[in-house]
């Protein structure tokens, strides 16, 4: 794909492995997470900055501005949902631009029920026409390995051939990020339903950094993924043993072994649950093969 170039110089070439290129989240509180863990990040890894509610606009926009001045990729989160009118979306997207040279945006269409203002989804802030109009290069759309608790299998393809359809009609280039997971057959069989699909966008595999067992079933459930017993257990986790911690280096190793390339573009996204410094940290081990 020729507009593979408007995402990032790690999709131009072969990963050398599962972990290169990876890309980071963290929620606008994190800036001094970020920076005392920066010395172990590449530069240029995309950080994503996520649109928490709570936060204001101006913590956001200082938290992308970081992440630029550190020397990464910030990637601001948009929630259709909880923004109130277009005056907002304008305001967020041209400071982005401007304050943290944003290039790139991802969207969702977010949690209420009720949408604040005139979003209800992803299609209605791109049919703005804001973001090509402020030179943005790349939009980020979300995928779902596990499924959607508001949209059956066949209506989530619908949507998402629709958004990518409409982002190349903006002139932009499209990347999928998925929710994280904790096995690698759903995700290896979703890649492979999106390539028969005709779907060549890059795919970014949601993976959840290590962090207390506790901490991991808590954000499965909040934002509904599959976390039974027999895939806790492909993870490495046992739940009658809430205790201790876990990380990702089975989930990680599975996908290292799965992953051809029949499935495309691929890299990881990771989810630092357990803190921004022990994600590249254990990163790091497992480049080594130290994994804990």
């Amino acid at each position: 794909m020729a507009e593979i170039a408007l995402l990032h110089p790690a999709w131009q070439r072969p990963p050398l492995g599962m972990t290169d290129g990876y890309s980071l989240e963290m929620t606008a509180k994190d800036i001094a997470a970020l920076e005392s863990a920066a010395h172990g990040i590449a530069a240029e890894t995309p950080v994503a900055v996520t649109f928490l509610p709570g936060e204001t606009m101006d913590a956001r926009i200082a938290a992308a501005a970081r992440v630029r001045a550190l020397g990464f990729e910030p990637m601001p989160h948009l929630s259709a949902r909880r923004i109130p009118s277009h005056g907002e979306l304008e305001a967020m997207v041209s400071r982005a631009v401007a304050e943290a040279g944003a290039r790139r945006f991802f969207l969702v269409a977010g949690d209420p029920p009720v949408p604040a203002g005139p979003f209800a989804d992803t299609l209605s802030l791109l049919a703005t026409g804001v973001f090509e109009a402020h030179g943005v290069r790349a939009i980020g759309i979300a995928g779902h390995p596990d499924g959607h608790p508001a949209m059956d299998e066949a209506a989530l393809w619908q949507v998402m051939d629709a958004k990518l359809r409409d982002i190349a009609a903006r002139g932009m280039a499209s990347l999928i990020v998925t929710q994280f997971g904790f096995a690698a057959p759903p995700f290896l069989r979703w890649l492979e339903e999106l390539r028969a699909r005709g779907i060549a966008a890059p795919v970014r595999i949601g993976v959840p950094g290590p962090a207390g067992i506790k901490t991991l079933l808590r954000f499965a459930a909040h934002c509904g993924v599959g976390a039974s017993a027999s895939v806790m257990a492909k993870y490495g986790v046992s739940l009658g043993r809430l205790l201790g911690t876990a990380g990702p280096e089975a989930l990680v190793d599975a996908l290292a072994e799965g992953v051809t390339p029949a499935h495309g573009p691929v890299r990881l996204h990771f989810y630092p649950f357990g803190g921004m410094a022990r994600t590249v940290d254990w990163i790091a081990d497992y480049r080594k093969g130290a994994t804990h």
